[in-house]
């Protein structure tokens, strides 16, 4: 038996995260896990704060239990912060499966010019987004570094207050809504 692979997308909206996700899914045969999508199908036109942590969570819990049978996962949801991506890289080591980081990157203007397209062409799949936004949002992202990227950098103990990264998930990914 090959040993699964958790696949994670990083990167800001619009920059090839879905497309690439969407190919690995075949190439790889992967459980695709895209949290837009969830979104919409369960919300529509409305982008709840509340929802997101905790639908992310449910997902991350199907990608688990999916590599712990065997098979591939694509976590398809940028995964801004080095923690959300420790987090996981350590739930699929402790499973004994691999990891693979993918990140997506595109300009200011390419990604401006890819959100207004989206809008255009496929409105359903998709959620309006400011300058402002996107600006607020690349300044708060961590951008992998080259080890972190490779799997040749060791993973980050949890952040102060948690004794595990299981711990910090649980937190950061709570199973419902409060």
């Amino acid at each position: 038996m090959m040993t699964p692979t958790l696949f994670l997308t990083v990167g800001l909206p619009c920059t090839g995260k879905t497309t690439a996700a969407r190919r690995l899914e075949i190439e790889r045969n992967a459980l695709r896990l895209t949290k837009d999508e969830w979104v919409k199908a369960l919300y529509g036109p409305e982008n709840p704060a509340a929802a997101q942590d905790v639908i992310e969570g449910r997902l991350i819990a199907i990608g688990l239990r999916a590599l712990e049978l065997g098979t591939n996962v694509v976590i398809d949801y940028g995964l801004w912060s080095r923690d959300e991506r420790s987090a996981l890289r350590q739930a699929a080591a402790d499973l004994g499966a691999a990891v693979e980081l993918r990140y997506f990157e595109v300009t200011p203007a390419e990604q401006r010019k890819r959100v207004d397209q989206r809008q255009a062409e496929a409105p359903h799949t998709t959620w309006p987004m400011s300058d402002e936004e996107l600006a607020e949002w690349a300044a708060g992202f961590d951008i992998p570094t080259p080890g972190e990227l490779d799997g040749t950098e060791p993973i980050d103990e949890p952040p102060a207050g948690f004794a595990t990264w299981r711990e910090w998930r649980t937190h950061r990914w709570p199973p419902s809504i409060s």
